[in-house]
């Protein structure tokens, strides 16, 4: 039997134990779908690249295995680039197969060619071509431990045509090992000095990074939670201003010791100025560069720092521990207080005009009518509200990069790996414009999910902005149709749509588009607000 590269593909895949593939076809990658016939492993074919990503994005999130998305070359590839940014920054485990020019005809003008790798490189931690056939399953496997490896994050290979269609040896990763991440340990006597500092502060506060806030992640954390240390995990754009981390902001300063789990020092915590002098801060990090910068960004050197997974350092940090608790139970409490801070202006009451408090208020109490839901939200204003007034026990947001678009691929993705719960994702009517052909995508394959669009018939985050630093005379250029139909339209790709124009009529919608088992979306026209200020 010949054994083509484009099987090797296939059956490494495989071998990591994937069997979902988020894709979209073109001329380089063909043999890849030739070779998935009669293999175990399902070809989500979704309408663009960016989306296939996104799809694979999410999966990752909920399965806790890597994501893969198989795009074609040149252009296919570049469509495909955006949405890394936010896999990125959302330390995604994921694996980017771009399809390729045949390296027997690359600087001869071939067809799509471009340096591939090197467009991606910027966006992933390890972006490269394979170069041999005979090394193509080591590749892949290569690909897969660097995902998952220290701080996770998307990696880019692309495939010549010429590789994938060369005969090649049957593929030989049988050891599980080699797909295995390269975990960091934390050493014992590190461990054992963070929780001594940890014990002689008065308010100790553990900060975590957003690899930690996947379905996965969340249980690290509630083993982290055993050392009796306040943690707070971190994943929006708005950082200490994240209206869904309550009044976060204003509790940094109270802090007496910032442990950084994993978590970069950046932009998000305000690059370490939000603490007060005199706070000491301890730095755990998978990457060495990051130690440097928070020597160079704090104000004074941290007290304690080095090189560990954060999952690693996890199990030292308990086994130096003991049972004994750390932190005092009312400064517990304290921090769980602000946390659970919820912004209450503008909800008014029900049956009122809906505004985008009341519209998030209500999906939240429709919410705890599901059997363990998924809440997806996107960015924008109306996602400010949605992450702040909504609560799943998991969700998935757009995350650090602050990119909007990807909640519907998002929320696919996620059904793709929990088939068996229920998706609801919130999005604006700006959003809802970028992958809205996807509701074809999720027909197609069977993947039923709720889209709640909050529509306010303009780019409200952009509106707001304007209004701010411009001033409502100036504010112009972000208009939407307010009478589209968007729920139309997701009716005529064969899922399910209703328009809402009231509170009242929301959560008799929202069943109605559960009850339909199909694709859903419901168009419902609010009054948008500011996003929520913190707490």
């Amino acid at each position: 039997m010949i054994v083509r590269g484009s099987d090797v593909v296939i059956r490494t895949l495989l071998r990591a134990g994937t069997q979902t593939v988020f894709t979209l076809s073109g001329n380089h990658i063909m043999s890849i779908f030739d070779a998935a016939i009669g293999q175990p492993v399902a070809l989500i074919h979704a309408r663009h690249e960016a989306a296939a990503v996104s799809m694979a994005d999410a999966y990752a999130r909920m399965s806790g295995s890597v994501g893969i998305a198989l795009v074609s070359g040149g252009t296919g590839h570049v469509n495909a680039l955006g949405a890394l940014c936010t896999a990125r920054a959302g330390e995604t485990t994921l694996l980017l197969l771009s399809g390729h020019a045949s390296l027997a005809e690359c600087g001869n003008g071939a067809f799509q060619e471009l340096d591939q790798a090197a467009l991606a490189a910027p966006l992933t931690k390890a972006s490269w071509t394979v170069r041999s056939v005979d090394t193509l399953a080591d590749d892949l496997a290569t690909g897969i431990r660097i995902a998952r490896s220290g701080r996770p994050g998307p990696v880019h290979i692309s495939l010549p045509n010429d590789i994938l269609e060369a005969s090649a040896a049957p593929a030989t990763l049988e050891d599980a090992q080699a797909f295995a991440p390269d975990r960091q340990a934390l050493p014992r006597g590190t461990a054992a000095a963070a929780i001594g500092l940890m014990r002689d502060a008065e308010r100790p506060l553990v900060i975590a990074p957003p690899a930690l806030c996947t379905a996965a992640g969340r249980a690290e954390l509630e083993r982290l939670s055993r050392l009796g240390v306040p943690v707070i995990a971190m994943e929006s754009p708005r950082g200490l201003n994240d209206p869904s981390l309550g009044a976060i902001g204003a509790l940094i300063p109270q802090a007496d010791l910032i442990f950084l789990l994993g978590k970069a020092l950046d932009f998000t915590l305000n690059f370490g100025s939000a603490a007060v002098s005199g706070c000491h801060w301890i730095v755990i990090d998978p990457e060495a560069a990051l130690l440097d910068r928070a020597d160079r960004l704090l104000p004074e050197q941290p007290v304690l720092h080095a090189v560990a997974d954060p999952i690693a350092a996890i199990d030292a940090l308990l086994t130096a521990c003991g049972t004994a608790p750390i932190a005092s139970p009312d400064w517990c409490a304290t921090v769980a207080e602000a946390v659970s801070r919820r912004p209450t202006a503008h909800i008014g009451e029900i049956g009122s005009k809906p505004n985008s408090a009341l519209f998030c208020t209500t999906i939240n109490e429709f919410m705890k009518s599901l059997q363990n839901p998924i809440f997806v939200s996107d960015g924008g204003e109306i996602g400010q509200w949605a992450q702040a007034l909504i609560s799943a026990p998991d969700r998935i947001i757009n995350g650090v990069a602050g990119a909007i678009g990807p909640s519907i691929p998002f929320a696919i993705g996620a059904k793709a790996a929990a088939p068996d719960r229920p998706v609801l994702a919130v999005l604006g009517d700006g959003t809802f414009g970028f992958h809205m052909a996807e509701f074809e995508t999720a027909v197609r394959h069977g993947l039923a999910f709720v889209a709640v669009i909050g529509n306010d018939g303009r780019w409200n985050a952009e509106y707001q902005l304007q209004l701010r630093q411009y001033g409502s005379e100036r504010a112009h250029g972000c208009e939407l149709g307010p009478a589209t139909r968007y729920d139309a339209v997701v009716a005529a790709l064969g899922g399910y749509g209703e328009r809402v124009t009231t509170v009242d009529d929301l959560t008799p919608a929202l069943q109605r588009a559960f009850a339909s088992g199909r694709p859903a979306c419901l168009n419902v026209l609010i009054e948008g607000l500011p996003a929520p200020k913190p707490g």
